[in-house]
């Protein structure tokens, strides 16, 4: 489990990022798989997910998860919810509820407005960041009270640059939305690369926040032991794991 020194210091939230180590799931889902879309045995998954729950001192609710379609939509969660949600932001302000971002290559982004005690967990993969979404949750989050000045953001392990290879087309969308976009990709022996977690980082800097911490794991590469999805189709595997990320007030 990776802890953000940022998040850390306010002591008003239990968080992490986790790996795919000290988990129950077998095969290619070894072991700490969290991913109840992935064809992995349902009751391994309920284990790994009841691991993470312990670890970050949730004694009264399961970790709320969405089911995740690189959107921009978000939720305001005042309760463990009954009907599956459709989306890729949770907030809250309730203590003891804990927020869960699944991930095998995108950005999981864990904000915290310290002074009005709001939480927001964010799946941000590039067509996510490209909608936006980092931006309309913070937004979301100033409607609700917030100070840009309060507010922290961690950005989450995430596939690096010289792993995330693009096409041309990847990259002439992202420069027409923006001619300064075009900082975020690096061209390598006529390969071109994108590097998502600078573009996340830019966004909320553009935004006003000042408070950011960059937890630098490539998912991609197998030392850092995450799941990834490019990593596992490079290999010809069936499907992959998912790697969680959580928040929650104390």
């Amino acid at each position: 489990m990776i802890l953000s020194k940022l998040l850390t210091k306010t002591d008003i939230v239990n968080h992490g990022f986790f790996n795919k180590k000290n988990g129950f799931s077998k095969g290619i889902y070894k072991s700490l798989n969290c991913g109840k879309g992935s064809f992995d045995n349902k009751k391994n998954i309920k284990r790994n997910l009841n691991y993470v729950k312990k670890k970050i001192n949730s004694k009264k609710n399961d970790i709320v998860l969405m089911y995740q379609i690189h959107s921009y939509k978000s939720f305001f969660i005042k309760k463990f919810p009954k009907k599956r949600i459709i989306g890729d932001g949770l907030i809250t302000n309730v203590k003891n509820l804990p927020l869960g971002i699944l991930t095998a290559d995108c950005i999981p982004v864990l904000i915290l407005d310290y002074r009005k005690k709001i939480i927001a967990a964010v799946h941000a993969g590039w067509r996510g960041a490209y909608k936006n979404i980092v931006i309309r949750i913070l937004r979301k989050l100033i409607t609700l009270g917030s100070d840009k000045n309060d507010i922290i953001a961690v950005i989450g392990p995430s596939i690096a640059q010289k792993n995330y290879e693009v096409g041309k087309e990847f990259k002439e969308k992202f420069v027409k939305k923006s001619k300064k976009n075009s900082v975020f990709f690096k061209l390598k022996q006529k390969k071109i690369y994108f590097n998502l977690s600078k573009f996340v980082n830019y966004q909320l800097i553009s935004f006003g926040i000042t408070k950011i911490d960059v937890i630098r794991k490539d998912t991609f590469d197998k030392k850092n032991n995450f799941f990834s999805a490019r990593r596992s189709l490079k290999r010809n595997e069936p499907d992959y794991g998912r790697n969680i990320s959580v928040i929650m007030l104390k």
